[in-house]
């Protein structure tokens, strides 16, 4: 990955998440944020919640000592984002809804924007 795209995937990552990584550890902790998103396996924990957590990571980091894993997982959450807001949310109650709670386990708050 050159500079340049790791620039691009930086400023794009950095726009696609809102939540800072206080507020993300947070919600990360809800009963809502563990029940939201897709296991793979049937059970333990979901998708998005093992990407929220890792977004915490990515943000504690400084820009200059992110691997390409992170730039990959980075470009993962900014593809994931990106599509969900792209199906749109519920016509009512967005603030409780599981779309909103699956998007903010990948670091992103609809209602912040």
């Amino acid at each position: 990955m050159t500079a340049l795209d790791r620039e691009k995937v930086w400023d794009e990552f950095r726009q696609a998440v809102n939540m800072t990584p206080s507020a993300l550890e947070k919600w990360l902790e809800t009963d809502d944020s563990k029940a939201a998103g897709w296991s793979g396996d049937g059970g333990g924990e979901t998708v998005g919640h093992h990407s929220g957590r890792r977004i915490v990571e990515i943000k504690h980091k400084s820009q200059s000592d992110l691997t390409d894993d992170d730039y990959s997982h980075m470009r993962k959450v900014v593809g994931y984002v990106h599509r969900h807001l792209a199906q749109g949310g519920p016509k009512n109650d967005v603030e409780h809804s599981t779309w909103r709670h699956s998007l903010m386990n990948w670091g992103h708050d609809p209602l912040k924007d």
